[in-house]
């Protein structure tokens, strides 16, 4: 065999030397767009302080205890894994003054009351932080004093603040949840397709920006088109095959062809949403081509991101927040009454199949055909009897609508959409006569549209209002 080579096994050589090497760039393409989804947040950074004299005096918890709290503290951060707790000062040992420049770097504050004897000095250098402006929890144990009397004329004010007057330490769990959502709305980016609907504020891309400083991306039709049919067939089946068909209870009405299709789809708004930096999609084109959204929404949902149907923004704000935090997808149901069963009937055609979250198990799902249409891919899934919910619409920026029920039964009525359950409310009659509250208003969709959650959330919605600055109306 000749050590030389000629032009053409040269050309050759080098051809397939280039294809190799395009291939790898490719596959470390795919890699680092793999490593990246889905998306993650910067961690949210709650700046901690303690506030009062401690140890051997009357009112005033232990010293030991503070550093009780800081270890509670980097467990809970390990355990949520998007807050950073960060400052830890001791007022009075540092002056306040020196304190409130330092929550520049911060997104939150967690105060931590530790004494009230000794005059209102704890109560002054608490308002100065209060008075910064930025979302704030106060934890105060029994026996730390009695200015607990004082905190409640903050909320009066309309401070951004959480009174937390507990011995319970995991109520620290839930206040760092809700005080990350606001700074996690304001990294957030939603993909629109064709445009938003519902109230108008909710549809301004320029008032959404300035009440939480979540950024509207608007996307075309085409562009959805045109990602979809870059996604190979040969991708779409596999995740069909892997996500969906394997994972089944049966499959109704639709062809294989469509379920592919469908996964498809997902894979395109996935990689839309990579592309653009994205944590949330709403289209207004979910029922029309290339393929119905039901799919692509509920494996958003399922992790951990949202996919809200028909452009609904008022919803998919509502589940952004639901799932900053809860750490739960949404329903976006097209409610109706039975007063004689006292119930509230939810349905539509896409559903989360992980309702409780990232981490639960699968609910029991069909696939099946759009009901309206009965073309396309949607889901039916079997919600859990006995599952307490909440019911929650925040409208216009500024009212969140809610109320809490619980799951009694299931159907598969033909006249409703594919995923049906129904709920035990306080008042079904007061409800009806009541919905909207007064303050939801608009067209059939913006009326209509209420987003379901599992747990009884009311208590945690109204402090999460404290702390965005929304009002709470119960819907009952």
């Amino acid at each position: 065999m000749s050590e030389q080579m000629n032009r053409r096994e040269f050309l050759g050589v080098s051809a397939a030397g280039a294809g190799a090497v395009l291939l790898g760039t490719q596959l470390a393409a795919a890699q680092d767009q793999e490593a990246n989804w889905p998306p993650k947040l910067p961690p949210a950074k709650i700046y901690k302080v303690f506030i009062g004299r401690t140890g051997g005096i009357y009112l005033s918890r232990p010293t030991e205890e503070v550093d009780k709290f800081n270890r509670y503290l980097a467990n809970l951060e390990y355990k949520l894994g998007d807050v950073k707790f960060i400052g830890g000062d001791m007022v009075p040992d540092v002056d306040v003054e020196k304190v409130l420049p330092k929550l520049a770097e911060a997104d939150a504050v967690l105060l931590f009351h530790l004494c009230g004897h000794g005059g209102d000095a704890p109560l002054q250098a608490m308002t100065k932080i209060v008075d910064v402006g930025l979302p704030t929890a106060v934890f105060s144990q029994p026996f730390s004093g009695h200015g607990w009397m004082y905190f409640p004329v903050w909320q009066k004010q309309g401070k951004r603040v959480i009174l937390l007057p507990s011995s319970d330490w995991s109520e620290l769990d839930n206040a760092a949840r809700l005080l990350r959502v606001k700074p996690h709305m304001a990294k957030t980016r939603i993909l629109v397709i064709r445009g938003p609907v519902g109230s108008d504020a909710a549809c301004s891309a320029e008032q959404v920006k300035a009440k939480l400083g979540t950024e509207l991306i608007p996307v075309t039709v085409e562009e959805t088109l045109k990602a979809h049919q870059a996604v190979s067939i040969e991708d779409a089946q596999a995740e069909a095959q892997q996500y969906w068909i394997s994972k089944a209870k049966k499959i109704v009405e639709p062809t294989k062809d469509e379920i592919v299709n469908a996964a498809r789809y997902y894979l395109a708004v996935r990689n839309l949403m990579i592309e653009k930096g994205a944590h949330a999609v709403t289209s207004s084109n979910c029922m029309g081509e290339p393929a119905k959204g039901c799919f692509a929404f509920s494996k958003l949902g399922d992790q951990g991101l949202v996919g809200a149907c028909e452009g609904d923004m008022d919803s998919t704000l509502t589940m952004l927040m639901f799932n900053y935090a809860f750490g739960v997808p949404g329903f976006i149901s097209d409610p109706v009454f039975d007063t004689s069963n006292n119930a509230l009937i939810h349905f539509h055609c896409t559903s989360s199949t992980k309702m409780a979250g990232p981490a639960s198990k699968r609910l029991p799902f069909s696939i099946r055909t759009q009901t309206d249409s009965d073309k396309g891919v949607a889901l039916e899934v079997e919600m859990p009897v006995g599952q307490a919910v909440t019911c929650a619409k925040f409208v216009n920026l500024d009212t969140m609508v809610i109320s809490t029920g619980e799951i009694f039964k299931i159907t598969k009525d033909e006249l409703g959409c594919r995923t049906q359950f129904w709920t035990k409310v306080k008042d079904a009659d007061s409800m009806f006569r009541n919905w909207g509250a007064g303050v939801v208003q608009g067209g059939v969709m913006t009326l209509l549209h209420r987003v379901v959650f599992f747990g009884d959330r009311m208590r945690s919605a109204r402090d999460l209002g404290s702390l965005v600055g929304f009002k709470t109306v119960e819907e009952a």
